[in-house]
């Protein structure tokens, strides 16, 4: 088994695995020779992608159909004119090509920039000015196509443009002809053209709320941080099937779709659609052998409403939440329904999994878990004190004796914003949370999500969790609205359940239940109510664009 290459697999305790959990990081790491044809030349037919779209196309990928893939679309990138040291934007949705392009371009030691199919003409602009993009390998949408086309004019370093799935437009490669005329080999390159450790390996853009998204550049290490990721928090089987639903332009993808996964042998399931419905999610865990899942907390919501005794969990084994913090309600729920508990982590884009509910462990509901062995976490007050238990600070990393394995190097070209974050001997995260008596943390907010209103500070994650609590709502979003007299006071933006109403007597209701599941100043003293929350294509919901809407009232 490949993972026995780089860890000890087997612990017997959270604290076996705190203490003894350490990767062997071999010199010059590539994860698409030394993972993905590695594992083809030991297990050619293991199975490492299996692909179906919403309108019934299907495709299964073993590890020796990825690495030839992958080495003709190495050969073709390479043929147009991409190099080591290149920057290359995918923006793939959920299509397989995202795979074949990421392992190929890992294999040439081009940088990868995931992106989402949402950016409009000045965010790809912005993108490909600011890490200098070469190419982009884009789905041949017909407005995705427009929108890069009117990016580059702005855009004096993008020079090749890919087609996915679609016809090719004038001035653009045909991704499927390019890589049929290429060979299947593609030899490991040596001297300067080969990978080191230290090199330059993705870039995540991560958002912006007061100013433009920077740069979390990873390094080609950064696979092997998602060890933890995967096999200890998602706990993926050994020839299983593993379903996160995350579009490939956000880091989630890096996540639960490919790196941890690989590594551990198991096989990636990729559901491809346009809009979530439910039901069909429903019908792809029951009827596809997925043996571990992971989704955002609002998946689960919308999931706990249906009929779930319609459908067969027997081949699902363990359950994952990331991307939002798990309201305890929603926890219940779901094992009340299907028996499994939702194993809660938490990180970022800049990261591997920091916090979780490792295997070992009996989740508290609501709390994110405990320290991943790969980062030495703490709670620090803005003076820079360990903060004791069941006080709120800030979440940050030790990082007096160097970068821990998966861990951002820093904000490509912005060493102000990463000072900003790598200060002191530690990266602060940007997050408010609080540890417990026996250990375990618990999210209260981002920085500068915490409401401060009339001397309290109330994190929107308690009050959202006791709104989820009453029938009438089905999700809901906790941010600030500026006051004159309290500085700041709790507004509720909430989508109502099936069979209720918006209605000024509901919203007493909804304030008096606030007041009696936490602390009663915590409640919202305003509520509206909307038929959807606005939301990233992964399910997280922005709460900068309610904020922003709000301003502009």
């Amino acid at each position: 088994m490949i993972l026995d290459r780089f860890i000890k697999s087997k612990f017997s305790s959270y604290e076996d695995f705190l203490e003894n959990y350490k990767v062997n990081i071999p010199e010059n790491f590539n994860f698409g020779f030394d993972i993905v044809d590695a594992t083809a030349k030991e297990e050619p037919n293991k199975k490492c992608l299996v692909w179906c779209d919403d309108k019934g196309e299907h495709k299964t990928f073993t590890f020796n159909d990825m690495k030839k893939q992958s080495n003709k679309a190495a050969n073709f990138f390479k043929s147009i004119g991409i190099k080591k040291g290149d920057f290359v934007m995918l923006i793939l949705k959920r299509r397989y090509e995202y795979w074949i392009s990421a392992v190929a371009l890992h294999k040439i030691g081009a940088i990868v920039i995931p992106a989402t199919h949402l950016l409009m003409e000045k965010d790809i602009a912005y993108r490909n000015n600011a890490a200098d993009v070469k190419m982009i390998v884009a789905v041949g949408e017909e407005d995705l196509v427009k929108r890069i086309n009117d990016a580059q004019k702005e855009s004096p370093t993008l020079k090749y443009k890919v087609c996915v799935n679609g016809s090719a437009a004038d001035g653009w490669y045909d991704f499927k002809s390019g890589i049929e005329k290429q060979s299947d080999i593609f030899e490991r390159p040596l001297g300067k053209e080969a990978t080191k450790n230290d090199d330059k390996f993705l870039i995540y853009f991560t958002s912006g709320t007061t100013s433009m998204p920077k740069m979390a550049l990873h390094d080609y290490t950064y696979p092997l941080g998602h060890i933890t990721t995967a096999k200890f928090w998602q706990n993926v089987e050994e020839n299983g099937a593993h379903l996160t639903l995350a579009d490939t332009g956000w880091a989630k993808a890096a996540w639960g779709k490919i790196y941890g996964q690989w590594i551990s042998g198991c096989a990636v399931f990729v559901y491809d659609f346009d809009k979530f419905t439910p039901t069909d999610v429903l019908d792809i865990i029951s009827n596809n052998n997925i043996t571990s899942f992971c989704c955002p907390s609002t998946i689960y919501r919308y999931l706990i409403k249906e009929d779930l005794s319609k459908y067969d969990f027997s081949r699902l084994k363990y359950c994952c939440v990331a991307g939002e913090a798990l309201n305890p309600e929603v926890f219940n729920q779901w094992e009340k329904l299907t028996g499994h508990k939702i194993m809660e982590g938490f990180g970022q884009s800049e990261s591997a999994v920091m916090v979780a509910n490792f295997v070992w462990m009996k989740p508290k509901p609501g709390s994110m878990g405990k320290p991943s062995p790969v980062y030495d976490i703490d709670i620090i007050d803005d003076d820079g004190n360990i903060c004791e238990p069941g006080k709120e600070g800030n979440l940050v990393i030790n990082v007096k004796e160097g970068k821990p394995l998966g861990l951002f190097c820093e904000y490509y070209k912005s060493p102000e914003k990463t000072a900003e974050a790598w200060k002191d001997g530690y990266y602060y995260t940007g997050d408010v949370a609080y540890k417990d008596e026996d250990g375990y943390y618990w999210f209260v907010g981002r920085a500068d999500d915490v409401i401060k209103s009339s001397g309290y500070r109330i994190g929107p994650f308690e009050v959202e969790s006791a709104l989820i609590e009453h029938p009438a709502v089905l999700e809901c979003a906790i941010t600030a609205v500026p006051d004159s007299y309290r500085g700041q006071i709790v507004k509720a933006t909430v989508v109502l359940a099936k069979g209720y109403s918006p209605s000024d007597s509901l919203i007493v209701e909804l304030q008096n239940h606030v007041k009696k599941v936490t602390a009663p100043y915590k409640y919202p003293r305003v509520v509206e109510f909307v038929n959807e929350l606005p939301k990233t294509i992964s399910g997280k919901i922005r709460k900068v664009a309610i904020r922003e809407a709000d301003s502009k009232k």
